[in-house]
């Protein structure tokens, strides 16, 4: 009896030291990978790097993670026009299945599914912000984006002029917004034309000012835009890949 306590007391301080050992292990691998990711993908900050499952050992020793979720802050988006990127708010990724090389310098997703956020003053540079002529002696141009409600974007529109030359016009209209993914852009479509002084502008001419697109480009790991959602706070976007580069 007394060697079965012995045992049992030897196997619970033994199971301790696993844990621990193990919570120790994860938390230096999770530091370690944070500073690959800052240092592959270029970040300005270092990211949150959480990996889930236990034992943490015995993944390793299988060589393959079951879920490891990646935050990042801020990031800065290729646009596809020189010189110029586009600022993602809080990109949370959670990524299935990671196997890594047999010295870690790399390691590959099988799976990865995420979501972010883009501000409406980020997506509005991608609105024409000079006054266009739109027809009937006025001008037009986007002067603000938010959010219309039922997944809409509200876009404000100056328009400034004086129609047909007789009728002076000075104030900001706004239409309801479909927005989009397609291509690895977000589409902005305006669901109708504002109505200025009883008239209709050209509808080519309006949909130059209230229709625009963002491409979104180099995504970590190269996880691709999924759908796209306006929000209280901006544009929310989901994001998914296949054989995502964790790090190497």
């Amino acid at each position: 009896m007394r060697a079965l306590r012995i045992l049992l007391i030897l196997v619970v301080i033994l199971g301790g030291l696993f844990v621990i050992a193990d919570r120790v292990a994860v938390h230096f691998a999770e530091g370690e990978a944070a500073d690959k990711l800052k240092a592959t993908e270029h970040l300005a900050s270092t990211p949150d790097v959480d990996i889930k499952g236990f034992p943490f050992l015995t993944q390793v020793a299988g060589g393959s993670l079951d879920d490891v979720r990646v935050g990042i802050k801020d990031y800065d988006a290729a646009t596809g026009e020189p010189g110029r990127t586009l600022r993602i708010d809080d990109l949370q990724a959670d990524m299935l299945g990671v196997d890594f090389s047999g010295d870690y310098s790399s390691a590959t997703a099988a799976t990865a599914t995420g979501t972010a956020t883009v501000s409406y003053g980020e997506l509005l540079k991608a609105a024409k912000s000079e006054p266009t002529d739109v027809g009937l002696g006025v001008q037009a141009q986007v002067v603000g984006l938010s959010d219309g409600g039922n997944g809409k974007i509200k876009v404000a529109i100056r328009v400034k002029g004086s129609i047909v030359g007789a009728v002076p016009v000075d104030r900001t209209v706004s239409v309801l917004s479909t927005v989009t993914v397609r291509d690895d852009r977000v589409q902005v479509h305006a669901d109708g034309l504002p109505v200025i002084g009883g008239l209709t502008l050209a509808e080519n001419r309006v949909r130059a000012i209230t229709d625009f697109q963002q491409a979104i480009d180099r995504l970590p790991g190269g996880i691709k835009l999924d759908e796209v959602r306006a929000a209280a706070d901006g544009v929310e976007i989901s994001v998914k890949g296949s054989d995502v580069k964790l790090a190497g």
